[in-house]
């Protein structure tokens, strides 16, 4: 499946970790994706996720998938499917995986770089700004 047929909407990607998720947001025309919140994980999480998909006109879900520096699946690799899966199960809007290679680092470096205090949460929120900004990248050449 391909993001042609699903642009109704804004793009959202998210961050999936174990205590909190990352959110971005693009909209469909201009396609820059811009760091939105981060969630705190819970029992309500889908539920927070509905809403914000409400919010902004969501019409199609890019969640990062992590691996291994060598490319291996992980612990992660495996929580972060079963995430995606309950999230398909739980909304109509279209849920697609994207590599989310060295995006925390990658954000983290970009953190540094600005010299003003951040968070966990702030990392996490830019991770998926950069999910989204490949995820993106990647259906303008399918």
């Amino acid at each position: 499946m391909t993001l042609a047929g699903t642009l109704n909407g804004s793009v959202m990607a998210l961050d999936v970790g174990s205590r909190r998720i990352g959110v971005a947001l693009a909209h469909p025309t201009a396609r820059l994706a811009q760091p939105l919140l981060t969630l705190d994980r819970s029992d309500k999480t889908l539920e927070d996720i509905q809403k914000l998909i409400d919010e902004h006109s969501v019409g199609s879900i890019a969640v990062g998938l992590p691996r291994s520096l060598d490319g291996n699946i992980t612990q992660q690799t495996r929580d972060t499917i079963v995430f995606i899966n309950q999230l398909r199960a739980f909304t109509s809007v279209p849920v697609f995986e994207q590599d989310e290679a060295l995006t925390s680092r990658q954000a983290e470096a970009e953190l540094i770089d600005r010299a003003k205090p951040y968070t966990k949460a702030d990392v996490d929120s830019l991770a998926a700004t950069y999910i989204l900004q490949d995820f993106l990248g990647s259906q303008n050449h399918e």
